[in-house]
């Protein structure tokens, strides 16, 4: 199973999520602060980053971002209910997926599941090495170059890549993306789309606002290419 780190201040859900994911064969480690929590990382050496968005001191966000300096480690933000506007700046800053609180274990353990299964996109066969103008994808080591550099890209954002550009000119909504990336459907969760197209253009476009790669059809919802 996997290494969970949860950075979480509230005791009672803080124990609850804890005994639940140890329960379910994972390890975790819990930590009550940002600050504690970013300490813990390199000893504890986590697959997957459980981080409660309201934290006294240095809050969800910006642990976010800190972690996304050196890392694309999967990050699935805890959050209670009213929290719009906080969550989507958590997703802009980095996080590949959220859970509004309070949830039921085995809703987080799908979530974590989801987040770290094998990237995989799914479509047919296709070339284990692919070029697109200056990108090039790699399906089996799960690596994108962009002009000869290597591109960090967040799980979500690989994942996106990768059924994108699986069928290039195919146009998918938002909510096949989110039940093929995300794999939940819930409608409301169209932000995470949107937040992970945004910081996908931010690597791999050269102009944001003219994009070449990831393209939008108003109305309809992306598209890889045409090139």
């Amino acid at each position: 199973m996997s290494r969970v780190l949860l950075i979480e201040d509230d005791p009672s859900v803080r124990e609850g999520v804890e005994l639940g994911l140890r329960r379910r064969g994972h390890e975790v480690r819990a930590a009550a602060t940002g600050e504690a929590g970013l300490a813990a990382m390199a000893e504890f050496r986590p697959d997957l980053l459980l981080l409660d968005l309201m934290l006294p001191g240095m809050n969800g966000v910006q642990v976010c971002r800190r972690v996304r300096e050196h890392s694309q480690l999967p990050i699935i933000m805890l959050t209670a209910r009213g929290d719009d506007f906080d969550v989507v700046i958590g997703l802009e800053a980095g996080a590949d997926d959220y859970i509004v609180k309070p949830a039921r274990t085995e809703v987080i353990e799908a979530r974590i599941r989801a987040v770290l299964r094998r990237l995989d996109d799914g479509g047919p066969p296709r070339q284990a090495i692919e070029v697109h103008g200056e990108l090039t994808i790699d399906r089996v080591g799960l690596t994108v170059v962009k002009a000869g550099r290597p591109l960090a890209l967040a799980p979500s954002e690989l994942k996106l890549l990768l059924h994108l550009s699986a069928a290039p000119e195919q146009v998918f909504s938002r909510q096949q993306l989110l039940e093929h990336v995300w794999e939940h459907s819930y409608h409301a969760d169209a932000r995470l789309v949107d937040a992970c197209v945004a910081r996908l253009r931010g690597k791999i476009e050269n102009e944001v606002g003219r994009p070449r790669y990831v393209q939008t059809l108003r109305g309809f919802g992306y598209r890889f290419g045409p090139l």
